[in-house]
């Protein structure tokens, strides 16, 4: 049984979807869960149905993409909670078009926030967690970080976290804090749910255990590597995408 009774953790991009999710589940285990996101009205719908359970949560209204509210993000809770214990990035967005007609603000959009957003909260969150001697930083990635049509700013700002993840997890293993990324597949979430029924059925064709996953695979994970029982887990990418990577 996974245990984070007690533990201050922050999920960026929490509103909705896959950051829900994992909000969710975390709260479940015993988490006190800082909600962050830009969206107000699904921040604060994801704190309700959390506390609503009688679990921990509360709103944080934030950029990841500035570097000013990031801070404040981290600091904040801190000030308030008196320590952190567990970080997970998984605020994103995408601007899908092909690379010959990708324009610069798609461009300068997705890595801002996807790759940019990262470093704003983990660069605050590291200093915290090097002074405790404790902690667990989870990033979300992607299967696409190894390229994907469409997705040159995505795939690029994804492999971009896993390469701040691996030099963050060297810089502070010493000081007992694990740094690791998971890699989503094809997950069941309001925004694949719009692409088109083709498009589905050809992502489904992919996964050999012929199913779109869900939040709840993603956040299992992430519970694991965020608990005392992934201690000596340091540096990996895990892929969470029924075998679609093969």
């Amino acid at each position: 049984m996974i245990d984070l009774t007690g533990k201050v953790t922050i999920v960026t991009g929490a509103a909705r979807g896959l950051g829900k999710g994992i909000a969710e589940k975390l709260a479940s285990l015993g988490a006190h869960v800082v909600v962050s996101d830009m969206n107000p009205e699904g921040t604060e719908a994801t704190v309700s149905e959390i506390t609503k359970r009688g679990d921990r949560a509360e709103a944080f209204l934030c950029n990841v993409a500035n570097k000013e509210e990031a801070r404040s993000l981290v600091e904040e809770t801190v000030k308030k909670h008196g320590k952190l214990d567990i970080l997970v990035n998984n605020a994103g967005i995408n601007r899908d078009a092909m690379l010959h007609k990708m324009d610069h603000e798609q461009w300068d959009r997705v890595i801002s926030v996807n790759l940019t957003g990262v470093f704003n909260t983990m660069q605050p969150a590291s200093a915290v967690m090097r002074e405790q001697e404790n902690g667990r930083i989870v990033n979300i990635s992607s299967a696409s970080w190894l390229g994907n049509v469409g997705q040159a700013n995505y795939a690029a700002a994804k492999a971009g976290v896993v390469g701040i993840t691996k030099t963050a997890a060297r810089e502070l293993g010493r000081k007992n804090v694990t740094v690791n990324a998971i890699c989503p597949g094809f997950i069941d979430t309001d925004m694949t749910r719009g692409v088109p029924e083709k498009v589905w059925d050809m992502m489904i064709s992919k996964i050999p255990m012929g199913r779109a996953g869900k939040p709840e695979d993603v956040a299992n994970c992430i519970a694991f590597l965020a608990s005392d029982q992934a201690s000596y887990i340091n540096g990996e990418v895990i892929n969470v995408g029924g075998g679609m990577v093969l």
